[in-house]
């Protein structure tokens, strides 16, 4: 067996280092450089022997006996599509071989993934503990390349280059979507999550702002992440609870992520094409993000804090919408039911009674260009109504926990929702690559012929046998009327944060602007100002948005746009091409912060997609306020 020596730092790790000295690194890898290389025998069939070749993307499988290959058919195993590995042995004790596992979701002959898994027995030396080794490097190399740690230059792989396993708290919205989010976390989410080898501990939330109100009363520094398993409103509680918490500066900076399980999925849309992967809906886009989420790695997000006619502030990481955006976001709550297909409904009935809103629209101009747009293309610097800009990129009262699911041994009412040891079919979960049993792949009679061997055993004071502490729901200390804004036609208060950092560039609402602002009025038929690139999983609003490009993106249309013309638009907003049509009542600008003073008596404002109350708002860009998970950053062309 050869090893390639390498020692390469690569920048999407979940922020874990190897207990190894700091070393220069060394000039960049090609993707087909070799890094391990050895033969192997198949499971369950032995006789079959294949040659196995690990480079920096890919795992290349060969097969020698019986038929040896010329040219490998179907033998390539993309890391992209690996959730994780581990090893095992055998139950039968006089079986000297060792085994490692490798789970991938490659894409089918319908595009959909399907999970496979690929067993394979390192039998090449006399003892166990030889060809345990042997498995046990293959399984540490293939994790640090997973997750973006680098591996040692002296050619010495060995388990303990392997970080505990990253602690992350899911919360669940189990009426997301179609009421499908718990269905979808139980049979796709956890599997992976056990598969990467991932500790968690997962919620399910009960009610409006009830995560809100978990995440004021956690000990952050026991989690290593917050994922959300909803639409965009759950993550939209989760980060105004960050910046409601006294320690609202470090508490900002946990890592947030999304794994899409609701009906509106813009982020998740944003992070799977800032992953590399081609455009995707439902269980397809929800495999996607959790690919990414096992790979680990985040990125700074910029939030957007907003000011309210009240005088409260919440904050954004998606949009700002009036018009026919809005209206559209909230008519579909009656369709709730369908799914994503709600927006479509909602939609068409928006185009029927298409209405226009008198306004004045004011906004800071960017300093500097976008990111992305081609020099052919690049926008105007002039103070004025700029069109047609950019040109397209290229391609707290539960304690303990209750309705919970971890592999942490938390003290839990309902230990049947535990895992491991849960009636559920879910995953055994083990330490540092230990994965999941085979038994759901054995198609033999009586037990499963291997069991999970732990690349790394516990030791009695690790992170799994560690109590974490109790989470209380933070209880707001202040009176209610700052807390919230009065309710919504539809009776439900909108929480709004009063924590987060000053708004410099913004001055007390409905005081006269600075110098260097634009401002436009008129009658326009929607104004959305955006900060990542999608609008929906579907939808890329702002093609060239980056997570932490430091600008908001304002997108207008003006009155007199006709609906064949308006539905023109949003159709190419699928690819993210409407600014090429040559609309011109469609108007675009960068801008560092803007305000918005609807002159027309009634309408819909809302934020990341939630109603607020109606009447003027202000904004301003906080540029990589938070942290986003989104695995390491993908190319064109990434997918096959």
């Amino acid at each position: 067996m050869e090893t390639q020596r390498l020692d390469q730092e690569l920048t999407w790790s979940w922020g874990h280092r190897p207990r190894r000295e700091a070393m220069a690194p060394p000039p960049p890898l090609a993707a087909s450089t070799p890094l391990l290389h050895g033969e192997f025998g198949s499971y369950p069939d032995p006789s079959l022997r294949l040659a196995l070749t690990l480079t920096p993307q890919a795992l290349h499988i060969q097969k020698l006996r019986p038929k040896p290959e010329a040219r490998p058919r179907g033998g390539l195993v993309l890391l992209t599509e690996v959730s994780g590995c581990c090893t095992l042995r055998s139950c039968n004790p006089s079986d000297s071989a060792a085994y490692f596992c490798i789970y991938t979701y490659p894409r089918g002959r319908r595009k959909g993934r399907r999970k496979a898994t690929h067993t394979f027995q390192a039998d090449g030396a006399a003892t166990y503990e030889e060809n345990r080794a042997e498995a046990q490097r293959w399984a540490t190399a293939l994790t640090c390349l997973l997750r973006g740690l680098p591996l040692p230059g002296d050619g010495e792989i060995t388990s303990q280059l392997l970080p505990r396993p990253p602690r992350l708290l899911l919360l669940v919205n189990p009426f997301g979507g179609r009421g499908l989010a718990w269905q979808w976390c139980k049979n796709h989410v956890l599997p992976m999550i056990s598969e990467a080898g991932l500790s968690f501990n997962l919620i399910q939330t009960e009610r409006q702002n009830h995560a809100r109100e978990l995440v004021q009363g956690l000990s952050l520094s026991e989690w290593d992440g917050i994922v959300t398993l909803s639409g965009d409103g759950l993550l939209y509680e989760v980060l105004n609870g960050l910046l409601d918490r006294p320690d609202w500066e470090e508490a900002v900076k946990t890592p947030v992520g999304i794994l899409p399980c609701g009906s509106g999925n813009a982020l998740a849309g944003a992070v799977n094409q800032h992953g590399g992967f081609k455009p995707a809906l439902g269980i397809d886009l929800l495999l996607n993000c959790s690919l990414l989420l096992c790979r680990g790695g985040s990125h700074p997000l910029d939030l957007l804090s907003v000011t309210l006619a009240s005088g409260s502030r919440c904050f954004s990481f998606l949009s700002v919408a009036w018009g026919f955006v809005s209206d559209v976001d909230i008519q579909s709550e009656r369709f709730r039911a369908l799914g994503s297909a709600r927006f479509t409904l909602s939609t068409v009935l928006g185009l029927a009674t298409l209405h226009t809103y008198r306004g004045r629209l004011s906004y800071l101009p960017a300093t500097m260009e976008p990111a992305s747009p081609t020099p052919a293309h690049g926008l105007s610097r002039a103070k004025s109504e700029l069109t047609l800009a950019p040109a397209p990129a290229p391609p707290v009262a539960h304690s303990p926990l209750h309705r919970s699911v971890s592999d942490l041994p938390l003290p839990l009412p309902q230990p049947a929702l535990m895992s491991p040891g849960s009636p559920e079919p879910l995953p055994i979960l083990s330490l540092n690559g230990g994965g999941p049993e085979l038994a759901g792949d054995w198609g033999g009679a009586g037990d499963a012929p291997l069991s999970p061997d732990p690349l790394v055993p516990s030791p009695p004071g690790s992170p799994k046998a560690a109590l974490l502490s109790p989470i209380i729901e933070g209880a707001p200390e202040t009176p209610a009327s700052s807390e919230f804004l009065p309710p919504t036609p539809d009776g439900d208060p909108v929480a709004v944060s009063p924590g987060g950092p000053l708004d410099h560039l913004l001055p007390p609402l409905g005081s006269p602007l600075p110098p260097g602002w634009v401002t436009l009025e008129g009658d326009f038929v929607l104004m959305l100002a955006i900060s990542p690139s999608h609008l929906g999983a579907d939808l890329v609003a702002a093609p060239h948005a980056r997570f932490d490009d430091g600008l908001v993106h304002l997108c207008w249309v003006r009155g007199g746009i006709s609906r064949t013309a308006l539905l023109r638009l949003f159709l190419a907003m699928e690819h993210g091409s409407h600014f090429s049509l040559g609309c011109p009542q469609l108007c675009y600008a960068p801008a560092r912060a803007f305000r918005l003073e609807p002159l027309t008596p009634r309408g819909v404002l809302t934020v990341d997609g939630e109603q607020v109350e109606y009447g003027p708002l202000q904004a301003q860009v906080h540029p990589g306020l938070g942290t986003l998970l989104t695995g390491p950053p993908g190319h064109s062309g990434r997918e096959p």
